[in-house]
């Protein structure tokens, strides 16, 4: 087992499993709802593309163990970058590791029973004596203190004038990177390296780590991992799901930060053990270990799987170009010699047919496949340019770019929103920033993919708005473990595009301590990125469209709600039956959230998003199994893209990280979901009231015809209902939550049921390989209102019990018709 460091706000790291494949038995990696089984396998992306179409395979399955409740404090499995995605308030670890809470700071830790002890208390101290030092030699020091128990940063309480401003880019000459001596082009790139860090970086880095506590923290970390990594046995090259499944994309994702790793020890301390150690995993993936009892041939990074392919050719890429100068010529040979025969004749192969060619779909695809393995396929070829006889890194060049502008660069919407779901958007931003960053450093111009998309920048507000107090709004799948996929995709977009907001935002999250992160950052960036950044946002391209509110940008025992209404198809099959699902934080509690991915492995899960798709045969994919209103037991209608209104006080956060909100502030988001339910009336809408202290959601019902109508919300709270059933009161983590039933008081009151299919609903498809039928969900539970057909308007408020509230802190809401609500309509 191997081990990788991440950073926490006050210098200190976590040690994080990192296994090779198979992760039996791994669990969630979003905190927040249970994920149940959520080891999915099938790599950076779904098997079908955009529309429904089936391009792909279902992979072997594994067996994976139940989902752990979060109430318990610990650090869940990610080597991966922070978003993790499951339901509620809960955090999932590997049974078998030893997981205690963390440190009185907020920052969780983990316990290993191995040698890597000293490494995490090493890199704890050099992370915090770097970032004081960097600070004490005039640089600005980190604004978060300490990560809390979902990884996210605490800011302090305190207003520092000094530096909480607008974000801006200043004109600090010790915290800028220098300009480029060079003039690379496309027919004369730049020398090694060339590959995101090009000489002149390297060279200016320890100033600027020097002078910068972020830089000093990062530095340290990688370091330690390098350490770690250096100690642990080579990767075992274990298939997942079979070739034709997702085969060995784990592999090729920890080789990739091994090297990356790896590569950035060597150039800052030209200690030639890096190189060895580099070379010796290499070897093992061009075919040196024996014992591999597969891949024989070119066949060794599995294009049968071509994310597999996308992300050995980066890694070998990454390898080649920062370790150039310390391999001897035979080593670059034979890493050269790989990159063309395991990658890159696969990629002029996969171009040259075009997307209907033996396992080139991803061509064609507006998502994460696309933008991951043009990233591979370019950062290897880019990487042996200068020494290639073969012609085919040329070929390859002259026609990744172009795939990736449209294709790649189409995954944003109109309004920011990733064409995929908000986890996977890791995937597909970190392929493009690699890709982009790559471009423009070996050949000096991004060859317009920054421009191709006039909305791309957007994605980043994307990001920001769908992340809760607690974790994402993760609705759809959640895919994979983020291994070689950060959000530091935000700290390129905001050199890139010139957003400061971006880097300042990102510079604080805990995957940000990693070797591409120190050249993406741009150093001169100040203020604090809550400094005029609105509270509220509105996503109305109609991919998703859906809403983003809360209460305070800086302190994460604040409120956040989001609730979406469609379409549920075109997201390369990865949708729900979702309109109406909500979220909702508070108190630094999910109380209402998501199940995320079901089994990738179970029959027809990939196959389609029609009506009649097996897809929609499992639990977490059914409107059952969302946060919505179900209609005589049956799924919404997939093709409906409800219309939608939306309205804010367009409060923004002032440069305090203490937010002080006026008594006007609130936000409201509605939808018409008729079409969704086939003609039956059905009007939906969330608010906050109260100057946000409390929520709203509100359902107006004209279905006298109906068998049952069901109001449902999964939570892993426990829940208590009074004796009127009016009022439910929800515990989690030491915090309470009373719901309530404002409207109508008769007629109507809350159950809990469990989180398990309808006894009515059509059987699921046979299992082949001993798959289970349906997930367990484990102990998350549907609080649910069941009413009989007629005509109401549902009125459930949300009163998180406040630390110091009483009774009369919290306030009625009044019976708006939803097509009625206004700003003031509540007041």
């Amino acid at each position: 087992m191997a081990y990788r460091q991440q950073q926490s706000f006050d210098g200190s790291t976590h040690e994080l499993h990192q296994q090779s494949a198979p992760y039996e038995d791994q669990q969630g990696y979003d905190n927040g709802y249970t994920e149940g089984p959520s080891r999915v396998r099938g790599g950076a992306g779904g098997y079908g593309a955009t529309g429904g179409n089936d391009y792909g395979y279902s992979p072997k399955p594994k067996k994976r163990s139940k989902w752990l409740l979060i109430g318990v404090p610990v650090l869940i499995l990610v080597i991966i970058a922070a978003v993790l995605g499951g339901v509620l308030g809960s955090r999932a670890a590997n049974k078998s590791n030893d997981l205690t809470a963390g440190s009185s700071n907020g920052t969780a830790t983990t316990t290993t029973g191995t040698g890597n002890a000293q490494a995490t208390s090493t890199a704890t101290d050099a992370g915090s004596a770097a970032a004081s030092s960097a600070a004490a030699n005039g640089g600005i020091a980190r604004f978060a203190v300490a990560t809390d128990t979902y990884l996210l940063p605490v800011y302090p309480t305190t207003t520092n004038t000094a530096v909480y401003f607008a974000p801006t880019v200043s004109a600090r000459t010790n915290h800028q990177w220098p300009s480029d001596p060079d003039s690379p082009s496309t027919t004369a790139p730049r020398d090694h390296p060339r590959i995101i860090a090009p000489s002149y970086k390297w060279d200016a880095l320890p100033d600027l780590i020097a002078n910068d506590a972020y830089l000093a923290g990062w530095n340290a970390t990688i370091m330690a991992n390098a350490t770690a990594n250096f100690e642990a046995p080579s990767i075992t090259y274990t298939l997942d799901g079979g070739l034709t499944g997702s085969g060995v994309l784990d592999v090729a994702r920890e080789l990739k930060v091994r090297v990356k790793n790896w590569g950035y020890a060597w150039r800052m301390t030209k200690d030639t053990k890096w190189i060895d150690r580099a070379y010796t995993e290499l070897n093992v993936a061009m075919g040196g270990d024996a014992s591999i009892p597969f891949g024989d041939g070119d066949t060794r990074w599995n294009w049968q799987h071509f994310l597999d392919v996308g992300e050995f050719t980066s890694a070998f890429g990454i390898a080649y170009d920062w370790m150039y100068d310390g391999f001897t010529e035979e080593q670059r040979t034979a890493l050269r010699n790989a990159i063309v025969t395991y990658g890159l004749n696969y990629c002029d192969d996969a171009y040259t047919a075009g997307p209907t060619g033996a396992n080139a779909w991803w061509l064609a695809v507006n998502g994460n496949w696309n933008c991951v393995i043009n990233a591979g396929c370019s950062i290897g070829a880019l990487a042996i340019q200068t020494e290639d006889t073969t012609g085919v890194a040329a070929r390859v060049l002259a026609a990744s770019v172009t795939n990736a502008q449209g294709n790649c660069l189409r995954s944003v919407m109109s309004d920011g929103s990733w064409s995929e779901t908000p986890n996977y958007w890791y995937f597909g931003t970190t392929g493009f920033a690699e890709l982009t960053s790559a471009v423009t450093t070996a050949w000096g111009s991004d060859q317009d993919l920054l421009n191709t998309n006039e909305n791309f920048h957007l994605t980043g507000e994307y990001h920001m708005y769908a992340q809760g107090m607690t974790s994402l709004f993760n609705y759809a799948d959640h895919g994979p473990l983020k291994y070689s996929a950060t959000a530091n995709s935000l700290l390129f977009m905001g050199s890139a595009y010139n957003i400061p907001t971006y880097t300042l935002y990102q510079r604080e999250q805990y995957d940000a301590s990693e070797p591409f992160s120190m050249f993406w950052y741009e150093p001169s960036t100040v203020g604090a990125f809550w400094d005029g950044l609105a509270l509220d946002h509105h996503f109305d391209s109609g991919s998703d469209d859906w809403a983003s509110m809360r209460s305070t940008w800086t302190d994460n025992k604040g409120l956040y709600v989001a609730m979406k209404a469609g379409n549920m198809t075109g997201h390369q099959t990865h949708g729900d039956i979702d309109a109406g699902d909500f979220v909702l934080d508070a108190m630094g509690q999910r109380w209402a959230g998501e199940l995320g991915s079901g089994n990738y492995l179970s029959t027809g899960y990939f196959g389609g998003e029609g009506e009649d798709a097996q897809r929609w045969l499992y639990y977490r994919k059914r409107t059952e199994g969302q946060n919505t209103i179900v209609l005589d037991y049956l799924n919404q209608n997939v093709m409906t893209q409800p219309p939608t209104t939306y309205g804010s006080s367009d409060d923004a956060q002032g440069s305090s990280t203490v937010m002080t909100l006026e008594s006007g502030s609130t936000a409201f988001y509605t939808m018409d979901l008729t079409t969704a339910y086939n003609g039956t009336s059905i009007l939906r809408g969330v608010r906050t009231l109260n100057q946000r202290k409390q929520v709203l959601v509100q359902t107006d019902i004209t279905a006298p015809d109906a068998t049952n109508i069901q109001w449902r919300m999964h939570t892993n709270a426990t829940i208590a209902i009074s004796t009127d059933g009016l009022t439910a009161t929800l515990s989690l983590g030491g915090e309470t939550m009373s719901v309530v039933i404002s409207n109508p008081t008769t007629g109507a009151s809350f159950s809990q049921l469990p989180a398990t299919r309808y006894a009515s609903d059509p059987p699921l498809p046979a299992q082949t390989d001993g798959e289970d039928a349906d997930q367990d969900n484990g102990d998350t539970t549907v609080l649910a209102i069941e009413l009989t057909g007629g005509t109401y308007s549902l009125q459930v408020v949300f009163n998180p019990q406040w630390e110091g509230s009483s009774s009369s802190d919290f306030v009625t809401p009044p019976n708006v018709a939803i097509g009625d609500w206004t700003l003031t309509s509540h007041d």
